[in-house]
């Protein structure tokens, strides 16, 4: 079960919108989507053949961040992935504001806010599952 603590604080993250969110809030993201992918079927069904590595980029704070798909499991760190299959590179308030679901990355890719460098398609499909995630989430607000 995704630790409901966690979901309460990203609740109120979330009403503050992705204006109020610090680098401090990304693992709290990282760590959310981790928990659901690796107990919500629905998910699992989604990255249980995938082998994705995404590095991000937050270019005006100088941070980085990975998550990995592999095996049928998740997991995220702080700092450099090697061999990463793409990078997305934003500012913190792009970055921020696609992870917590107000900023649709295919328009902000579009616009230029967005760079992202290797395969498309995993970015595409680490969209889907952030998308999916947050419905997800919006569910388990209602709990917590």
């Amino acid at each position: 079960m995704v630790d409901m603590d966690l979901v309460k604080k990203l609740k109120e993250k979330m009403e503050g919108g992705a204006d109020s969110a610090t680098a401090e809030d990304i693992p709290l993201v990282w760590e959310f989507f981790t928990q659901l992918a690796n107990e919500n079927e629905e998910i699992q069904d989604e990255i249980a053949d995938a082998e994705v590595k995404v590095q991000m980029v937050l270019t005006d704070i100088d941070k980085k961040f990975w998550l990995k798909v592999e095996g049928g499991k998740m997991s995220w760190g702080e700092g450099d992935i090697a061999d990463p299959t793409f990078t997305f590179s934003a500012t913190m308030k792009v970055g921020t504001g696609m992870l917590f679901g107000e900023v649709d990355a295919t328009s902000a890719y579009m616009a230029g806010d967005i760079t992202v460098e290797g395969n498309l398609q995993d970015a595409m499909f680490f969209q889907e599952i952030i998308e999916l995630s947050m419905e997800i989430f919006e569910d388990l607000m209602d709990e917590a």
